[in-house]
């Protein structure tokens, strides 16, 4: 076996650890840490293993690769970053986001579209992901690229269902502006829920005092 040169690190090591991440193997992964596999390396699609292990939701192996120094702000060639991932691609279970957030993750960071973890939680119909970032300080009123805050999302790309109203009502308890149009067609979020028949959203608007 070849003697390692000092001051030389193997990479070899760097793809492996990112496909044991992808698998939630936390042995492997502590194993090829503690081999010098770098917890900072890329592979094509400018994943690291911590995006990796965050498109599968594999909380315990994150924790490790947090510990190693991994950035929950490091974004992949779609701009997707560990923590924005956990904000829309997980479903509605808030541990890793907390994991994250606990490790410095920017609640602000934005996605491709200019959107916030609290826009992409709220299109998913996410209540309890939009809890966490409300109580972390994400801004409330955004608006991404599509003329989009979060409401509008809940509502023009939701269903109306419960998970979709208690998204809604804690938007407005978080103080969002319920009268604010969507910036292409200038429709405030009451008439976008009356046109799609959501009925318990464009209650809970009127109850807040949202005008058509």
């Amino acid at each position: 076996m070849p003697t390692p040169t000092p001051g030389v690190r193997d990479s070899s090591r760097d793809l492996p650890l990112i496909e044991a991440a992808g698998r939630g193997d936390r042995s492997e992964v502590r194993r090829l840490l503690e081999r010098g596999a770098s917890v900072r390396a890329t592979d094509q699609r400018g994943r690291t293993p911590l995006i990796a292990a965050a498109y599968g939701n594999h909380v315990r192996v994150a924790r490790e690769l947090l510990r190693a120094g991994a950035d929950p702000d490091e974004k992949d060639a779609t701009v997707q970053s560990a923590y924005l991932i956990a904000t829309s691609e997980v479903g509605d279970d808030p541990a890793l986001l907390e994991l994250l957030l606990a490790a410095g993750a920017d609640v602000a960071a934005r996605d491709s579209f200019n959107g916030t973890g609290l826009i992409r939680a709220a299109e998913r119909g996410f209540p309890d992901i939009v809890a966490v970032l409300l109580a972390a300080g994400v801004e409330v009123d955004h608006v991404n690229r599509l003329g989009w805050t979060a409401l509008h999302e809940a509502i023009i790309l939701g269903d109306g269902s419960r998970p979709y109203v208690e998204v809604v009502r804690l938007l407005v308890d978080a103080g969002a502006d319920v009268d604010l149009p969507s910036a292409r067609d200038g429709v405030r979020p009451l008439t976008h829920a009356r046109r799609a028949g959501q009925e318990q959203v464009a209650q809970a608007l009127e109850e807040a005092g949202a005008r058509p």
